[in-house]
């Protein structure tokens, strides 16, 4: 089975926030995969788990442990999450690294002890005109951000980047990650 799982908090009062970034497009991939799979018997999203977490952030591993069955399992999982490092609507594909101080991707990490399977990162940080990164500095900044919910106009980005998505985790099923990562990275 193949495991799409986006991170975020449950709970109507973090639905629109930063820090639920992988859960808004994964429920929007989720959506036109499944719309493929009707329109083609069989199609891109057959033997898909698409997830989202009903833990917080912070326990993220709980949930996906349970789908992970052994270490071969690792192969066919990419996590989909927020990455403050990267401009707003930029992707970045990262396979066997550290958590970077992601705490959901670090529960994950614990909880399957390995960091070996696949990240769909997506950027949410406001740049400059030439692509440099303004992201907060400060705990209690980086944290405020992260909670607080996209404006308009960067909701749509991120709702945008969900066609984009689906197309690389369906390269990345169908012809590997390696692929996917030369054509998007």
């Amino acid at each position: 089975m193949k495991i799409v799982v986006g991170l975020g908090n449950p709970g109507k009062e973090y639905e629109n926030t930063r820090h639920n970034t992988g859960r808004i497009l994964v429920g929007l991939i989720e959506k036109k995969l499944q719309d493929k799979k009707i329109s083609a018997k069989g199609g891109p999203a057959s033997g898909w788990k698409f997830l989202t977490p009903d833990t917080f952030m912070n326990n993220s591993g709980k949930a996906v442990v349970a789908l992970v069955k052994n270490k071969k399992d690792l192969k066919d999982l990419i996590v989909i999450y927020d990455d403050i490092d990267l401009p707003l609507g930029k992707i970045k594909i990262s396979f066997n690294r550290s958590d970077g101080g992601h705490n959901g991707l670090g529960s994950i990490i614990k909880s399957l002890k390995s960091e070996g399977f696949l990240r769909i990162r997506i950027g949410i940080s406001p740049s400059t005109p030439k692509g440099i990164v303004k992201k907060p500095s400060g705990e209690k900044a980086v944290l405020n951000f992260l909670l607080g919910e996209f404006k308009k106009p960067e909701l749509e980005i991120i709702k945008k980047l969900s066609k984009k998505v689906a197309e690389i985790i369906e390269m990345i099923f169908k012809e590997g990650r390696e692929k996917a990562m030369s054509i998007y990275n």
